[in-house]
C-alpha cells in the first residue's frame, strides 16, 4: 500500500533520526589521520562523558551494542570467571547467552519477564559467595523487551553491603540519553551502550564507560583481545585518534547529537521521556489492555510493552497496523513472541507526534478486532494537557 507523509518509527530502537543529525553526517569523508579528524576525535571523546556522567574514559567502538557487550567481557572476564546475572527478558538472556560462549560460569537469577533486578537477591548471592568467586554482576539497565528498568544504585548498594568486590557491568544501550543514567555515582564499572537509541543515531557505535577498578581488572586479565582491547583504544584517543578506521560520519552525528542533548538539557530530556510514558500507560489503561512491566516504581520512560488479550495475535496486529497506518510497533520477543507489542516513545518525539502514534495504535486495534475499549488517545491527550509546571502528572 502507499503511504502519504511520514512513516512512524515506534519500535524502541532504532529511534528516528532528527534532520539536524541527518544533515551532519551529510558530508564527504574526511582522512582519519588528519588534524581536521582530531579536532571531532576530540570533540565526541570529551562530550560522550557528560551523557554518561563520567569524569572517565569512554570507548567508541564501530560497533552494534552486541560489540560492546563483547568488549565489557573480552577486557574484564576470563574463561571459567564466576558472574551473577539476572533474567530480566530478552536481552538479559542474549547476554547471558554471550557469556556463555566465553565459558564464564554464570550464576543466572530466574525471572518471570515482567519486573527489573531484586537487588535483595543480588545481596543473598554476594553474601552467599564467601569465596568471591563471582568477579562481576552483570545486569540490564532497561530491558528492552518488556519496559522494565532495573534500579542501578541499590544494585550497587547491594553489592557495597555485601562487602562484595564484584565488578558491576551495566547494559545501558537502550536507556542512556532517554533516561537518567549516572555511570560514576552510581558506582558502575563497566557500562554499555550504542548509538541508535537516546542517541538519536543510525546503529554503527558501541561504547562502553570504564571504571579505574574496570582498567584494573582488564590489565591484569589475561583473555586474548585485539580489536576490543581498551588499552589499545586508550593512546591514540588521547589525542583524537582510533587505532583501526573509526566510523568516521557517524562521529559527525554523534557530535550533532550531544550537542542536541545539551540544548535542551539532561533533566529536561529525562522529564520529557517521562511525561510521553506516562501519558503512554494512561491510553494502554483506557484501553484496558495489561502492560508488560509490573512494577511500577521501575516503568521504563523508553518503551511500553503491552500484553495482547489471549487468543489475539500481536505480530497480526502490528501487522495491520502497517498496512493501514504506516506506524512500525515493537514485536514481541523471546518468551513474549506474539503476546505482546511495544510502543517506543524515546529520542526526537514530542507529544503530538506520540499522540498520532497512539492513533495508530487504537485504530489498529479496531480494525485487528482486539477487544478493547475506545478512549485511550484521549486519556493520553488529558495526561499530558496536565502535566504543566504545578500540575504533575501521577503515573
Amino acid at each position: 500500500m502507499q503511504h502519504q507523509g511520514p512513516h512512524f518509527l515506534q519500535i524502541p530502537g532504532p529511534s528516528p533520526v532528527p534532520d539536524r543529525v541527518l544533515r551532519a553526517m551529510d558530508r564527504q569523508v574526511i582522512d582519519h589521520r588528519g588534524p581536521a579528524f582530531a579536532v571531532l576525535g576530540k570533540e565526541v571523546l570529551a562530550g560522550i562523558k557528560t551523557i554518561f556522567q563520567t569524569t572517565q574514559p569512554v570507548i567508541i567502538y564501530p560497533s552494534s551494542g552486541t560489540g560492546a557487550w563483547e568488549a565489557a567481557i573480552v577486557n574484564v572476564l576470563a574463561a571459567s570467571d564466576k558472574v551473577l546475572m539476572v533474567e530480566t527478558g530478552h536481552f538479559a538472556a542474549l547476554w547471558k547467552k554471550m557469556a556463555d560462549r566465553f565459558q564464564l560460569e554464570v550464576d543466572y537469577i530466574p525471572g518471570d519477564w515482567r519486573h527489573g533486578c531484586d537487588p535483595a537477591q543480588i545481596e543473598a548471592k554476594l553474601v552467599e559467595d564467601k569465596g568471591h568467586k563471582i568477579k562481576a554482576v552483570m545486569v540490564v539497565h532497561n530491558e528492552t523487551s518488556t519496559g522494565a528498568l532495573s534500579n542501578i544504585p541499590n544494585i550497587r548498594k547491594a553489592i557495597d553491603s555485601a562487602n562484595h568486590p564484584a565488578l558491576l557491568l551495566v547494559d545501558a544501550i537502550s536507556s542512556l540519553g532517554s533516561a537518567e543514567y549516572k555511570h560514576d555515582e552510581w558506582g558502575a564499572d563497566v557500562t554499555v551502550s550504542g548509538s541508535q537509541k537516546g542517541f538519536m543515531l543510525p546503529p554503527g557505535l558501541g561504547f562502553n564507560a570504564v571504571s579505574e577498578k574496570a582498567f584494573a581488572a582488564a590489565r591484569a586479565n589475561k583473555t586474548p583481545r585485539s580489536y576490543w582491547d581498551w588499552e589499545d583504544m586508550l593512546a591514540p584517543n588521547a589525542a583524537g585518534y582510533f587505532p583501526s578506521t573509526p566510523a568516521t560520519n557517524l562521529l559527525w552525528g554523534l557530535a550533532e547529537a550531544i550537542a542536541m542533548i545539551h540544548e535542551e538539557g539532561l533533566n529536561n530530556l529525562f522529564a520529557r521521556h517521562q511525561k510521553l510514558a506516562a501519558a503512554t500507560r494512561k491510553a494502554v489503561e483506557a484501553w484496558g489492555l495489561e502492560i508488560v512491566c509490573l512494577d511500577k516504581p521501575n516503568y521504563s520512560p523508553i518503551l511500553t510493552g503491552v500484553m495482547m488479550p489471549p487468543g489475539h495475535d500481536a505480530d497480526a496486529f502490528r501487522k495491520i497496523a502497517l498496512d493501514n497506518f504506516n506506524i512500525s510497533l515493537g514485536m514481541g520477543l523471546g518468551k513474549l513472541g506474539g503476546k505482546a507489542f511495544r510502543i517506543g516513545h524515546l529520542g526526537d518525539i514530542n507529544p503530538l507526534m506520540l499522540i498520532g502514534a497512539l492513533g495508530g495504535v487504537e485504530m489498529g486495534l479496531s480494525m485487528a478486532g482486539v477487544p478493547f475499549r475506545a478512549g485511550g488517545v484521549q486519556a493520553a491527550m488529558r495526561a499530558l494537557e496536565e502535566d504543566r509546571p504545578g500540575n504533575a502528572l501521577k503515573a
